[in-house]
């Protein structure tokens, strides 16, 4: 077979995969109907999850499991469509990093940037969107503060989860290097870039401004500057990547979750976030947490925040693998001691692990 024969095979194959995606995407608007009768939320997680699971130990190849993933997020994202038009609140502007993680989570949907994770969770709570979108960690740089205190205030879930590579690029619309006299960034991805940046353009000039976004749109007017930012405020702003990937850590990622009103069911790979305190005395926080190991539950995460109510008393935030409403109910068991050795113990949500 020549090129071309084996094109008109590529050609009778894609529309073969046409025929069944319209037709998956009659039985997406059939869900959708009953899914609005029952009440039920439209996003669902667990259901994605399990069918993404079957499909890569299915898989046989060519396609590699991480390929097969990307093409069903787009398949999710577009039938979810046909159900109902999700508003999805993200902390913005456009062009973030937290808008690249709404989009990759729910393509096409009425995505809506907010100023301040604060204003992401009220719109969520007055239901003003469907879902919102945040940043909880960074390899690097740690927890993100507002996000943990937006979750003591307020009775919103984390209903899903994914993560993000943070890869920055030099955006301009200076043809070289040495025509650069100024770099725009936030503070934060400046200095995820400061071994590439000195090396490269040690003369010019870093200015700190409040997000990659703002940096990309001041180097779309100024000729002589460059913004440091991701791919997506570059597309956004018209600026083109004069290098890509000047980040110093290649395994730099963020891990944002998704809030909203519902808990997810169990998908057999789960994790479960909860908050918590202790009494102020020797051995509390010792007794409580002993409860995951007696029961067999790994521990993915603790971080210790301020209450902001008494000074020197602190929450416990905690991920755990598994889900509260396992069959097994091991971690339902766990939890339920837990309430009988602190303070205040809230769950926060049961939802898919990303992968």
């Amino acid at each position: 077979m020549d090129i071309d024969d084996i094109r008109r095979d590529i050609d009778e194959l894609d529309a073969a995969i046409l025929d069944l995606l319209n037709r998956r995407a009659q039985k997406a608007i059939q869900i959708g109907r009953l899914k609005e009768q029952a009440e039920r939320p439209v996003f669902d997680p667990a259901r994605e999850r399990l069918i993404l699971d079957r499909l890569a130990e299915a898989g046989k190849g060519p396609l590699p499991a991480d390929a097969l993933r990307d093409i069903y997020a787009a398949i999710f994202a577009a039938t979810r469509l046909l159900e109902k038009r999700l508003v999805v609140a993200y902390y913005g502007p456009a062009g973030s990093f937290t808008h690249i993680a709404a989009r990759r989570k729910f393509g096409s949907a009425d995505l809506r940037p907010l100023d301040t994770i604060e204003d992401v969770f009220n719109t969520v709570e007055k239901r003003e969107a469907d879902l919102g979108v945040v940043p909880i960690e960074n390899t690097t740089a740690g927890v993100v503060p507002l996000t943990l205190d937006a979750f003591v205030e307020s009775n919103l879930k984390i209903c899903a989860e994914t993560y993000v590579d943070i890869e920055h690029y030099l955006l301009s619309k200076s043809p070289s290097l040495d025509e650069v006299a100024r770099v725009y960034s936030h503070p934060q991805a400046l200095a995820q870039c400061r071994i590439w940046l000195r090396a490269n353009l040690p003369k010019a000039e870093l200015v700190p401004v409040g997000s990659t976004a703002r940096a990309a749109e001041l180097a779309s007017t100024e000729p002589a500057s460059a913004a440091v930012g991701p791919a997506l405020a570059g597309e956004l702003y018209d600026v083109p990547a004069l290098r890509e990937r000047i980040h110093d850590r290649p395994d730099n990622r963020t891990r944002f979750v998704v809030i909203g009103r519902h808990t997810p069911p169990p998908s057999g790979t789960d994790r479960t976030s909860l908050v918590f305190s202790v009494p102020h005395k020797a051995g509390a926080l010792h007794r409580a947490l002993a409860l995951f190991s007696s029961h067999h539950i790994n521990m993915t995460f603790i971080q210790s925040h301020p209450t902001k109510q008494t000074p020197w008393e602190y929450m416990f935030f905690v991920d755990v693998q598994g889900h509260a409403e396992d069959p097994g109910g091991a971690l339902r068991r766990a939890l339920d001691e837990m309430a009988d050795r602190t303070l205040v113990l809230r769950l926060l949500g049961s939802y898919p692990e990303a992968q």
